[in-house]
């Protein structure tokens, strides 16, 4: 099953990018993450970040992966009708072409204007290995 976790470019620049997410009720997998009480699933708020650093790195058609994963935290939940907002900062490139990047994903809850972390750690994407 495709996901698109990218609904909107806020900002973009060369070494920074800011998208949202709005998760709407009927997204596909709340109904079973979790039937009685959907939230967002971690993995798909990390991948909302893996997505969103694809289109701040990709040039030249290269197809990028998520190499590695460090630090992930996990806090606030993303239920339906909230928007997550994901950031992203690319830093050093190495020669073979892996980016690391630092991402925070923070949840607008749809009752109230607060803001919370939904989600923040450090990452590497790198160029897919077709053999």
């Amino acid at each position: 099953m495709p996901f698109d976790l990218v609904d909107q470019v806020l900002e973009q620049e060369d070494d920074r990018i800011v998208t949202l997410k709005k998760v709407l009720p009927s997204e596909e997998y709340l109904a079973d993450h979790f039937p009685s009480f959907p939230i967002m699933p971690g993995v798909l708020m990390l991948e909302a970040m893996v997505q969103a650093a694809t289109r701040l790195l990709t040039k030249g058609g290269t197809r990028l992966v998520l190499g590695e994963v460090k630090s992930m935290k996990y806090g606030a939940m993303v239920r339906p009708k909230d928007t997550l907002r994901v950031e992203i900062t690319s830093s050093k490139t190495d020669k073979d072409g892996t980016t690391w990047c630092k991402g925070i994903g923070t949840v607008f809850c749809n009752e109230s204007q607060e803001t919370r972390t939904a989600v923040s750690g450090r990452f590497k994407m790198r160029p897919a290995r077709i053999e």
